[in-house]
């Protein structure tokens, strides 16, 4: 099989975009050539992997079967070629490093912050994105090392890293739970998830008369600033809030079976070889200098 790496950075860029025509501008090629590397693809592969859709096209059954083998491979080809230059010049490693939203805008900074003051030549680069983004870099290859919820039914290997505590919080108190609007992140956020098992739980999961409203609100930040004005409560990393906890501007409330605990974990992809920077940045983030920078933010 003659599959070449022009092939798969066309399927994958069509893939993302949904047209050839977006495909060309981003891989700063003419649209033929795009098509042209389609087309051999699938010839190579024995199997359509597109087909149209409106005005671009989609992937087919074999497409989307295709799309994570090619994916890691890119992934893996970045991965060496990071190991060979780190290999050259060890004093100028880099590492990517894709965590979930609470984890990677609270923890992340400061502890990237520690490390390089021990390793000024080594930089970690940081994506953010909810679970399932995290779960798919690692997967794919596209980061060296993250950190998440625990991977289970995944391809990924790791350990516990810190606890976290989701906590109901609100500005004030609420009378009653059930008529208080609740304020939840996007699909595919691990606390939304917890969220819908919590309400679950109190029996105010389901639609209809006494279930509270749900608003979507997708990140912290605005569910943050919909509970300082009063919008509603929400389930939340107690990391998102110990600044507005301590102030007074937030408060906790009680509610049962809450403070639930959902560690994070150190995640890598199970398979594969694990560079040197790789491995001793995972092993800052067990050690007690790792550990006393997060005690440092609650």
């Amino acid at each position: 099989m003659a599959i070449t790496l022009t092939q798969i950075r066309a399927f994958l860029a069509v893939k993302s975009t949904g047209s050839v025509h977006a495909a060309a501008g981003q891989l700063l090629v003419s649209q033929p050539s795009v098509s042209a590397a389609i087309a051999s693809l699938a010839r190579e592969v024995g199997a359509a992997l597109f087909e149209r859709h409106g005005r671009g096209v989609r992937l087919t059954e074999s497409g989307e079967a295709f799309a994570p083998y090619a994916a890691q491979v890119l992934g893996l080809l970045d991965q060496g070629r990071n190991a060979a230059l780190e290999a050259a010049h060890p004093e100028n490693s880099r590492v990517r490093l894709v965590a979930v939203n609470t984890a990677g805008e609270y923890l992340a900074p400061p502890l990237i912050q520690a490390y390089r003051q021990l390793h000024p030549g080594v930089a970690i680069l940081l994506e953010v994105g909810n679970r399932a983004t995290v779960f798919e870099r690692l997967e794919s290859r596209r980061a060296d090392i993250g950190i998440g919820g625990r991977p289970a039914g995944r391809a990924l290997a790791g350990f516990p890293f810190v606890g976290n505590e989701l906590i109901v919080v609100g500005r004030e108190v609420p009378a009653d739970l059930a008529r208080t609007p609740w304020l939840l992140r996007e699909d595919g956020s691990g606390t939304r998830l917890a969220t819908e098992r919590l309400l679950a739980d109190l029996d105010l999961g389901s639609a209809g008369a006494g279930a509270p409203e749900l608003l979507t609100l997708g990140s912290n930040g605005a569910i943050k600033q919909g509970l300082v004005v009063g919008l509603g409560v929400t389930l939340i990393s107690r990391f998102a809030v110990a600044s507005e906890l301590r102030s007074g501007t937030l408060c906790e409330i009680g509610v049962a079976g809450t403070p639930l605990t959902r560690p994070w974990h150190v995640l890598f992809p199970s398979a594969g070889p694990r560079r040197p920077a790789v491995r001793a940045f995972g092993e800052f983030l067990r050690s007690a200098r790792g550990r006393a920078v997060i005690q440092k933010l609650l």
